[in-house]
C-alpha cells in the first residue's frame, strides 16, 4: 500500500490538471496557430509558463485505485497487476478469464 500522502499528492495534481485544462489548451492553441503573431505567441508562452507546474497532464502518475501502487498498473482497469489478478480469480471483473491453451 502506498503512503497516504503520496496518493493525496496525486489527487491534488489531478484536481490542478482539471482546473487548468481549458486555459492550457487555449494557450497552446494560440502558440500553435499560424495566424498568431510573434508577440501573441510570446505572450501565450509566458502565461503558460506562469501556470502551476503540476497543472500539466504529463506530471500525473498512473496509480492503482485500490492500493496506490505506481508500477504495473493496467490502464484499462486502473488496477495494479496483483490486484487485477486477485479480482479476476474471484470473478469481480466480467469477461476476464485466466488464459489457458
Amino acid at each position: 500500500m502506498a503512503k497516504t500522502s503520496t496518493v493525496q499528492r496525486e489527487l491534488k495534481k489531478e484536481r490542478l490538471v482539471a482546473k487548468f485544462a481549458v486555459q492550457r489548451a487555449a494557450l497552446k492553441e494560440t502558440i500553435r496557430s499560424p495566424q498568431s503573431t510573434d508577440e501573441e505567441k510570446w505572450e501565450a508562452q509566458a502565461k503558460l509558463q506562469s501556470l502551476p507546474r503540476s497543472s500539466s497532464k504529463t506530471r500525473l502518475r498512473n496509480r492503482c485505485h485500490l492500493t496506490g501502487r505506481p508500477h504495473g498498473v493496467y490502464r484499462k482497469f486502473g488496477l495494479a497487476r496483483t490486484k487485477l489478478r486477485e479480482a479476476a480469480m474471484v470473478g469481480d471483473l466480467p469477461g476476464l478469464t485466466k488464459a489457458s491453451w
